[in-house]
């Protein structure tokens, strides 16, 4: 049997000139568009080391002109303000539990909504389902005043409940949850009812491990939401201890009228972004893998 040699790509013959020529600038056209990317991935870090450098400078140092990228005398001030006589991890802590429980929620109503929308037939199940996407257009300055009402009713001012219950519904999880089940093939599913598989099971052994990826990629939206929350945690929380992280560090920033403490902002924008760093390393996976897959079938 003869075995046919294949010569690299860049060894060419003496008259392959137009050929080495077109694979030497697709070579440095490549060079070219990952100096690009990595460019742009700097500019966008420059922004979030100027938060992070910027929680060891004094208020002065953070407003002067020209300003001054790295401290010449880094202090922690901003840091002693932030962490000592004031409830910052108890705001830590209500960060995490109030974005947990939405990212939760959402994972629950966006998996049965989506599992419902996308396969199974009912009527007016085009209707809901674009009812169900309507809500994200609407300002929220338009449901805040009726959601205020509501939550005074049932007393959860100060509250967990009070601060998640809007949530519960995740219209953009079910959104990217339908479009991920019709990528489910539907004989798979009749495969499973034909052996003799309940709903239940149908929905707990099959759906939901096939909907790893896109409850992973919900969990971080999610989760994400809740934690950079700002008008309904101020309005729910009235009580310094129930503040969120975001609420929290925005009235200590606030050191009088008209005037914001520069130091103080980025020492806290710095400790509530650290969180969402690890949470998005850990879950890019998921996150990545659920944005696709989700989209290949609409």
């Amino acid at each position: 049997m003869t075995q046919t040699s294949i010569r690299p790509s860049q060894d060419f013959l003496p008259g392959d000139e137009a050929l080495r020529r077109r694979y030497q600038l697709g070579r440095w056209l490549r060079y070219l568009a990952l100096a690009v990317v990595v460019l742009i991935a700097i500019i966008l870090l420059i922004p979030i080391l100027w938060m992070i450098l910027g929680s060891f400078k004094l208020q002065r140092v953070a407003m002067a002109y020209p300003p001054e990228l790295i401290p010449s005398n880094p202090v922690l001030d901003n840091w002693e303000r932030l962490l000592i006589n004031r409830p910052s991890l108890r705001w830590l802590l209500n960060s995490f539990i109030v974005a947990g429980g939405i990212a939760i929620f959402a994972v629950i109503s966006s998996t049965c909504a989506g599992y419902a929308f996308g396969k199974k037939s009912f009527p007016g199940r085009t209707l809901f389902f674009w009812l169900i996407l309507m809500t994200m257009m609407l300002p929220r300055q338009i449901y805040i005043v009726p959601l205020f009402v509501l939550m005074r009713n049932f007393g959860w001012f100060n509250s967990y409940q009070g601060m998640i219950a809007p949530y519960l519904v995740y219209p953009f999880g079910v959104f990217l949850m339908r479009q991920y089940m019709q990528s489910i093939p539907d004989e798979l599913l009749e495969a499973a009812k034909m052996d003799g598989a309940s709903e239940v099971q149908l929905f707990r052994h099959i759906i939901l491990p096939l909907s790893r990826p896109a409850i992973g990629a919900i969990a971080i939206f999610a989760f994400m939401a809740g934690w950079n929350d700002y008008l309904w945690q101020l309005v729910m929380a009235t009580d310094e201890l129930w503040l969120t992280l975001p609420v929290g560090v925005a009235k200590l920033t606030a050191s009088g009228v008209g005037s914001v403490d520069v130091g103080v902002g980025m020492a806290g924008a710095t400790f509530a972004f650290i969180p969402m760093l690890l949470i998005f390393l850990l879950f890019q996976s998921y996150f990545i893998k659920g944005i696709t897959v989700g989209a290949l079938k609409g």
